[in-house]
């Protein structure tokens, strides 16, 4: 028997149905075809498919669907407005800190979770933070200058968030 739950994605009011045994990505990315949250591993070790679920990062892979009901969740769908994009996603691009782009969705909400939580953090604490984050392409030195321009740039008000 499907559950009905209601809940809020990307600040908008959504109200789907599911399998109990339905995970949130599933439920993201086959019921509702937000696809911009990736599945890389299915057991919550590579981050792809971080989502904000009531103002904490988790994985989506190993959230329930229903557990959605009452809840705030925020996906990379909503990091970028309408007519442009998050200075975070600006620095991604800008360094290059992208390739196959499986890892990329998690990453961008994880930043902007990271600097949502420390707008100034040092190096160290960006490498700690996304440390559940995985990327198999790039190296991690620019996901990390990219995370720390982006900071740079929102302290100074220069962002478009």
């Amino acid at each position: 028997m499907k559950a009905h739950v209601s809940t809020t994605i990307n600040q908008e009011p959504v109200e789907f149905l599911c399998d109990p045994a339905e995970t949130l990505l599933k439920v993201l990315r086959d019921n509702l075809g937000m696809t911009g949250t990736k599945e890389g591993c299915g057991s919550g070790d590579c981050g792809a498919c971080s989502v904000m679920l009531d103002g904490e990062l988790v994985c989506a892979c190993l959230v329930l669907g229903v557990e959605a009901e009452g809840a705030r969740i925020e996906t990379v769908e909503g990091v970028a407005s309408a007519d442009h994009l998050h200075v975070i996603q600006e620095k991604f691009l800008e360094h290059a800190a992208l390739q196959c782009g499986i890892c990329t969705p998690g990453l961008i909400v994880a930043t902007k979770a990271l600097l949502a939580e420390n707008p100034n953090p040092t190096e160290a604490d960006a490498r700690y933070y996304l440390a559940g984050n995985l990327c198999r392409c790039t190296g991690y030195d620019k996901i990390i200058k990219a995370v720390m321009d982006a900071a740079e740039t929102m302290r100074q008000g220069e962002a478009h968030e």
